[in-house]
């Protein structure tokens, strides 16, 4: 059940709230808002909100399907270790993705209720089965969040868009973000050899100059480990992000059997400014 979710969720179209779900229990499980704008749930078990404009298709399910592989393999965990967990309330994980780290961190606030947000619908069919006090919605988080003010406990930005005046919109007073970015040495040892996406080493410094009028960082971790991998993990980790569009497939085979990768990330939580 996730009662306390769908009322902190408001409509599209209209920015009203949904009705609660005994009252759409005829809608199978969709949303309807008090202006009668009806979101079906799909047959996987998501809801699109998308409204107006098609803003894109987001992630390819095959780039969906190489991310559940490895963030199912669990060489990622030790970057949803760094996430808080939430007291209570919603938490909302933008560009999510699968779920995986909206999922580990209800596993540890067992009072909240989180929503899924990404833009790709492949995306939103893993996420809809993530957890069981959890939802998915295709949504596009570029543009407004399809929450009330002040509504969220918790927003999980991993390496995902970072809509900075809506996570400020969207947070209650007290709330948190918890903003997941890459360091320069962050799969260094493949990113040559592939062809991958460079790390932007001002990245971390962008993020303060966009946060610092509605955040204040109240907290901030480095992770770096080595990981061990095989070709296929490898595959995997290129083929799930933005490398996969140009990534040189030729230079996979070229690689030794096992390859030692660097991860290496920062985990920054941040406290909304009072207004």
């Amino acid at each position: 059940m996730v009662r306390m979710l769908i009322g902190a969720m408001r409509c599209p179209v209209c920015g009203e709230e949904f009705v609660r779900q005994a009252r759409a229990a005829e809608r199978a499980g969709g949303l309807t808002c008090e202006n009668g704008h009806a979101f079906d749930r799909a047959r996987q078990g998501y809801v699109n909100l998308l409204a107006g404009k098609d803003p894109g298709t987001g992630d390819t399910a095959e780039m969906i399907a190489h991310r559940a592989a490895f963030l199912g393999a669990g060489y990622y965990e030790p970057v949803a270790d760094l996430l808080p967990a939430a007291p209570g309330g919603v938490v909302v994980e933008v560009g999510a993705g699968t779920g995986y780290y909206l999922s580990r961190v209800l596993d540890r606030s067992p009072r909240a209720e989180g929503l899924a947000l990404d833009l790709s619908v492949y995306a939103a069919r893993r996420a809809a089965r993530v957890h069981e006090h959890a939802m998915a919605a295709v949504a596009d988080c570029w543009g407004k969040l399809p929450l009330a003010d002040g509504s969220v406990d918790l927003v999980l930005d991993v390496f995902a868009p970072r809509n900075v005046p809506e996570f400020r919109r969207v947070l209650r007073p007290g709330g948190r973000l918890a903003v997941v970015t890459p360091l320069p040495e962050h799969l260094a040892e493949i990113r040559e050899p592939l062809g991958m996406l460079a790390v932007d080493p001002t990245k971390a410094e962008r993020m303060a100059s966009v946060t610092d009028k509605d955040f204040e960082v109240v907290g901030s971790e480095d992770l770096v480990l080595s990981l061990d991998l095989d070709h296929a993990a490898v595959a995997d980790l290129v083929g799930m992000g933005p490398s996969a569009y140009h990534t040189e497939a030729v230079g996979l085979a070229e690689l030794p059997e096992r390859v030692s990768v660097t991860l290496a990330v920062r985990c920054a939580l941040y406290a909304p400014l009072p207004r």
